[in-house]
């Protein structure tokens, strides 16, 4: 069975910080580091997904 992430973000650097995006209902920010090789990397607290510009085409994000 496969879920789709909740939500998806385009970003335009590597590293990037997380923090549920809801202030004090969110989740502590954590720092997360996008693999050039795959171009995407998922929070492992809400499982927003973000995506390298460079990969977007290339990324599925499709159901």
């Amino acid at each position: 069975m496969s879920h789709d992430a909740p939500e998806t973000e385009i970003v335009s650097t590597y590293r990037i910080a997380c923090d549920g995006g809801e202030g004090a209902l969110g989740h502590p920010r954590v720092w997360l580091q996008i693999d050039p090789k795959t171009g995407w990397v998922e929070c492992g607290y809400c499982d927003k997904k973000f995506i390298h510009e460079d990969a977007a085409g290339e990324a599925d994000t499709s159901a």
